[in-house]
């Protein structure tokens, strides 16, 4: 088997993987994932691929788990496509799949690895230094303005502080 080989278990009809995104209130901000999720079926044979995102715009976990468990799947994989240990991965995304996971019990639910650090990132990031020098000075670039992206009903805008002045603010 190769390192980029798939243990044939992998590509049983029965499961599935769900790539799981932050997520934006900008329309269409997941679409390099759902062109991941594109290619890891085309590429390494992956029969269920699924996108979904924890918070803003859709489809939500909730929504896609159910979609898999409806089409079949006994076992779902669920890979963060997320960089860091953050509070989203080391409490909001496990609770979430557990509240979910009570309501299919006879399914396997599984939270895959996070991207975290790995060797192809360092290649991945002096390329993105290499594309980037010839960029434009950020002072040149034209921002759109804030109310194209209006924040979701029942969510709040991020709002930005300093460290110490966030403390305030814990539970």
């Amino acid at each position: 088997m190769t390192s980029h080989s798939i243990p044939e278990i992998d590509r049983k009809p029965d499961e599935a993987i769900i790539l799981m995104g932050h997520g934006s209130r900008v329309p269409g901000a997941g679409k390099d994932m759902e062109e991941v999720a594109k290619r890891l079926k085309q590429k390494y044979g992956y029969l269920r691929v699924e996108i979904c995102f924890v918070s803003r715009l859709g489809p939500h976990f909730h929504e896609v788990f159910e979609k898999c468990v409806n089409q079949g799947a006994n076992r779902v994989l669920v890979i963060p496509y997320f960089l860091h240990e953050g509070l989203h991965l080391l409490l909001d995304i496990p609770e979430m799949m557990q509240k979910e996971a009570k309501k299919f019990p006879h399914v396997k639910l599984i939270l895959g690895k996070s991207f975290g650090f790995d060797e192809a990132l360092v290649e991945l990031v002096e390329r993105r230094i290499e594309e980037s020098k010839d960029l434009c000075d950020v002072r040149d670039i034209v921002l759109p303005g804030r109310d194209e992206y209006p924040i979701p009903p029942g969510q709040y805008e991020f709002v930005q502080m300093p460290p110490d002045e966030a403390v305030r603010y814990r539970r």
